[in-house]
């Protein structure tokens, strides 16, 4: 019999379906399914992939479910079964609950079977916010949105050490919920949203107490179709917040600018030129200030912020915004600032070997993550580029030409967005294929002189040739140190 996700008492004993384990430890499959079974459901996993595939995923899942059994003897655990490889419609239509990781789209035959069936659909997402009752701070976009989350952590730790940094970052809020549910006072959560965590919201009816639009460009158009489709549902995540509540939003962006009018909460903008008169964050004679309640206060100049570059300035000006608004003080924003130095693979420096230096970008998964990257390390045009993978459905022509301009030479990892991408580049430089990580950087290695730049920035997805985006950075990673021992 379907139950309401809204009490935590319910989950006892309920039989819940788990689809889509996926491959991060921490992730929203691997976290449901702990906190499920911790709160007494009794799961069905099951999962498209095969059981040689999900190894490392399910060896953490039971490895976790025996420890727990074993402390915990007084309480009772089901063990859970195991569907891999293909789905079942009774684990579907048979149960009380659903849980669909993000990576499940809402238009799969079984999501809709188990939602015709009046069996509910939520993610670890969705249940965190029905049943975590204070503020939540939640970030989107297609760019910039780890890098801002993980700021914006850094600088509410100042006011709170407990604050939770979780969501598409690879964490699944639900590894803290319990935890959280026993503190006397609120902990501050930011999220990090992809667009498909936030559709797996539109039945909560709640939007985040401060909402953050970094910015929209095409993407996941081989999930989407049109970029129509794209941009209302990152934009559904403004659609339940109450007049009280507050977005911060890019105003240098075009599409974004276009989509003030559709949020209905307070706006407070954020810009890498100066705003005039209404409250936001922006930059002035390379200072980054901010005004709020018709204050101004100068933050510090661009040359102190620790993560430099034009994008890495919008996401210090997104995350000043929102800390000033959560009540941070300027001295904790100002420390985080000057320390926070970001997240691996995303332009994370590896250092040089015999004068060549190395750069993992492998979240870079779009042509336009690729652009943010030789914005910061390309003007001198000394880079090896290893790019390419799986297509995404996205045009090349407008990076082709910065890669043309900016690049040597170019290694092409297999996958058919690499065919998409050589098209665009139309010969305009010398490029070679490779078939594995080991190779390409091999290959680049070979082309590179001493002062060139071999960077990792793929403008593709990432699956074919690895387990995800961050598979293919720590391979990148371990070729780099592999070849500083010899």
């Amino acid at each position: 019999m379907p139950i309401s996700a809204d009490q935590i008492e319910n989950f006892e004993g309920a039989v819940v379906t788990v689809m889509g384990l996926g491959r991060y430890k921490q992730g929203s499959g691997i976290g449901a399914a702990k906190w499920l079974l911790r709160h007494g459901s009794q799961l069905v996993i099951t999962d498209l992939k095969n059981k040689d595939e999900l190894k490392e995923s399910i060896d953490e899942i039971m490895g976790w479910y025996e420890i727990y059994r074993s402390t915990y003897t007084d309480r009772e655990i089901y063990q859970p079964i195991f569907v891999l490889g293909e789905h079942h419609e009774e684990d579907f239509t048979d149960v009380d609950l659903v849980m669909q990781n993000p990576g499940v789209p809402r238009e799969s035959h079984f999501v809709q079977l188990a939602k015709a069936h009046g069996v509910s659909v939520e993610s670890d997402i969705s249940l965190f916010f029905r049943l975590y009752k204070y503020p939540i701070y939640a970030v989107t976009g297609t760019r910039g949105k780890s890098t801002t989350t993980a700021l914006i952590g850094e600088m509410l730790k100042t006011l709170h050490p407990k604050t939770v940094v979780a969501g598409n970052i690879t964490i699944s809020p639900l590894e803290f919920l319990d935890d959280l549910l026993t503190e006397n006072q609120p902990v501050p959560v930011i999220l990090e949203l992809s667009s498909w965590l936030i559709e797996s919201l539109e039945n909560i009816r709640r939007g985040p107490e401060i909402g953050v639009l970094t910015n929209i460009y095409e993407d996941h158009l081989n999930r989407y179709g049109s970029m129509e489709a794209y941009i209302a549902s990152k934009m559904s995540m403004f659609d339940f917040q109450t007049k009280e509540q507050k977005a911060v939003v890019n105003l240098d962006h075009p599409i974004v600018k276009t989509l003030h009018e559709k949020i209905h909460s307070q706006i407070y903008p954020f810009s890498k030129t100066f705003i005039p008169e209404i409250d936001g964050c922006f930059i002035e004679d390379n200072h980054l200030v901010v005004r709020y309640q018709g204050k101004e206060e100068s933050i510090l100049p661009l040359n102190e912020i620790r993560l430099q570059g034009n994008h890495n300035y919008e996401n210090s000006l997104a995350a000043v915004m929102v800390c000033v608004l959560a009540g941070v003080s300027f001295e904790g924003i100002r420390t985080a600032l000057r320390t926070f130095s970001g997240l691996a693979g995303r332009q994370e420096e590896l250092g040089d070997i015999d004068g060549v230096f190395y750069i993992n970008d492998t979240t870079a998964t779009s042509p336009d993550g690729l652009l943010a990257a030789l914005d910061r390390f390309g003007p001198n045009g000394k880079i090896i580029l290893i790019a390419g993978g799986a297509s995404k459905n996205l045009s090349f022509d407008t990076v082709a030409e910065a890669v043309s301009r900016l690049c040597k030479f170019v290694v092409l990892l297999d996958g058919e967005g690499s065919v998409a991408f050589e098209k665009s580049l139309n010969s305009q430089l010398p490029i070679t294929w490779a078939k594995s990580m080991q190779e390409a950087v091999q290959l680049a290695r070979a082309q590179a002189q001493k002062g060139d730049i071999i960077l990792l920035s793929p403008a593709t997805a990432s699956f074919g040739l690895f387990k995800n985006e961050y598979d293919r950075g720590q391979q990148f990673v371990e070729e780099v140190n592999r070849w500083r021992k010899k």
